[in-house]
Parts: C-alpha cells; sequence; structure tokens
C-alpha cells in the first residue's frame, strides 16, 4: 500500500517539536505573511546528509561558479545528480559498474551541498530550479550526456530539465517525485500552518522559481510528448520519504519508459542494492 503526500506529514510530523507547532500555530493566527515568508526559507533550507564512503581513482575538480565534483573513465558520459540535502557520494555504488561498463562518470555536489559553494539563495539555501539548473551547467561544462541518473528530488530536477529542453540520451529517475511541490501539503501540516498560509507559501514559490508551478509537475509536462529519451524510473514500495505511486504516474505519462519496483529498500538504501545497480547499468 503507498502513501500519499498528505499521509506522510505524519511522518515528517514526528520530526517536529511540538513546542514550535505550538508557536507556529500561535504565529500564523496573527501575522500568516510572516509565517509564509518563514515556511519559504525552511522549505528553501535542506537538511545535509553526511558524506559518503569516497570512490578512488576519480579526478576531482570545481567549476568557477564553485561546484565541486569528481570523474571516473573513459566513454559515453553518464550524470549522478543526488537529491536535496544529498552529497555526491550517495550515489558512489554506481560508479565502479558503470566505468566497468564503458561508461565516463560525473558526479557533484549542487549549490549550497557537499563541498560545493553557496548558490544564488546564500550559504545552505537551495531550490529545485537552482538543482535543474546545476545538471544544464555539468552538461556545458564536461560534454554531452549518454544518461543521467537523478535520485529523490534530484530526479524531478532532471526530469524537469530534460522536459526544458536538456538534451540526454537515456534518463532514469530513483525514487522520483511527481510533484514536488505537492509536498507542502505534509509539510504544513508538520509545521502546522493553514491551508490558506500554504497558498501564501505556493505564491512565494512561485515567485521565486520564476514560472508557473504547473510547470513543475512531471507527469503533467511529459504527456503527449514524443521528443523525449527512453527512461527507466525505479521506486520501492516501502520509501517513506518519496511515494512511490509518484513513480507510476510518472512512468505512465513518459511516452517510452519503463517501471521498477522494489520492496524493502525504501528511499536511500535502493541506491546501494546491487540488483538494482545492475539493473540500472544494464538499461543504459
Amino acid at each position: 500500500m503507498t502513501q500519499t503526500a498528505d499521509q506522510k506529514s505524519t511522518i515528517v510530523r514526528a520530526q517536529v517539536p511540538r513546542t514550535l507547532r505550538i508557536s507556529v500555530q500561535t504565529l500564523d493566527r496573527v501575522v500568516p505573511g510572516l509565517v509564509a515568508r518563514w515556511a519559504l526559507r525552511m522549505w528553501c533550507t535542506p537538511t545535509h546528509a553526511r558524506a559518503g564512503d569516497a570512490v578512488p581513482g576519480s579526478t576531482r575538480w570545481q567549476l568557477p561558479d564553485g561546484i565541486v565534483g569528481e570523474t571516473w573513465g573513459d566513454g559515453p558520459r553518464v550524470y549522478l545528480v543526488h537529491g536535496w540535502g544529498g552529497h555526491r557520494t550517495q550515489l558512489a555504488a554506481f560508479v565502479e559498474p558503470l566505468v566497468a561498463a564503458g561508461f565516463q562518470v560525473v558526479t557533484y555536489d549542487a549549490p549550497s551541498h557537499g563541498d560545493s559553494a553557496a548558490g544564488t539563495l546564500g550559504r545552505r539555501r537551495s531550490s529545485l530550479i537552482e538543482l535543474m539548473d546545476a545538471i544544464e551547467t555539468m552538461i556545458g561544462a564536461h560534454g554531452p550526456a549518454h544518461a543521467i541518473i537523478g535520485h529523490s528530488l534530484g530526479a524531478a530536477a532532471a526530469a524537469l530539465a530534460v522536459l526544458d529542453g536538456t538534451k540526454t540520451d537515456r534518463l532514469v529517475l530513483v525514487a522520483p517525485p511527481a510533484e514536488p511541490v505537492e509536498y507542502t501539503r505534509a509539510f504544513a501540516r508538520a509545521l502546522g500552518f493553514s491551508e490558506s498560509t500554504r497558498q501564501r507559501l505556493l505564491r512565494r514559490m512561485e515567485v521565486l522559481a520564476g514560472r508557473p508551478l504547473d510547470r513543475l509537475v512531471v507527469p503533467q509536462r511529459a504527456a503527449g510528448r514524443l521528443d523525449l529519451p527512453p527512461l527507466l524510473v525505479v521506486a520501492d514500495r516501502t520509501d517513506k520519504e518519496t511515494d512511490p505511486a509518484d513513480g507510476q504516474r510518472i512512468a505512465e505519462s513518459w511516452p517510452d519508459a519503463e517501471l521498477r519496483l522494489s520492496d524493502g529498500l525504501g528511499h536511500r538504501r535502493i541506491l546501494r542494492d546491487a540488483d538494482t545497480v545492475a539493473a540500472v547499468v544494464d538499461y543504459l
């Protein structure tokens, strides 16, 4: 049984101190505009994951804008895109199998993530749009993409970048959210602010994104398109962070897509699962 974004709010809520929720609820009745501004700041502030194990044999580099990454191997280029609050080493399990299969692998930390410099919103803050732009920056700096493999919000960023015109021969989305802004429902429930304040938050998000928020809905954007690369969607039925039904929605809307579902791997362990990694490499 899958979970909706609203159902997942119970998971998020458990991580929010009760005193904070009470304070937000009180302020929301008096100064909802202030709560919406604060909520946007929180929404754009990722909780940073700890770096994983390094993979030896890389060439480390830094772009002029401060993005830091690594490259391994030679051959058709595969870009690995971590998720919100992630780090390039989270996809380390893909590196050696891809290199062994004859690919060049490029990983990097998104702006305000990992070892990279702050992005346009400042230190420790970022956005989905910035994650999308970073993919195009990487391809501009390192060369055409044979494939892009994205995880979580990085998967949504990869899909939306492709829908905006970024070129790649193949695309792999691991645990992708279909409609990232829909998760603001769980966010609002967890923090205790009202639906009217959530709507204020969405208006602020739209200004920040510089586009209507429905342009960030992957299935809606993909439906009816005939110019998209083949897609593999990988999701786990026990994922507690991204609804696995989102992956199914994306696969059903994409013109040439395969869906691979697993059980018991969750949101992050799926990145280290040998069968999952092998299936992705085989797809490429």
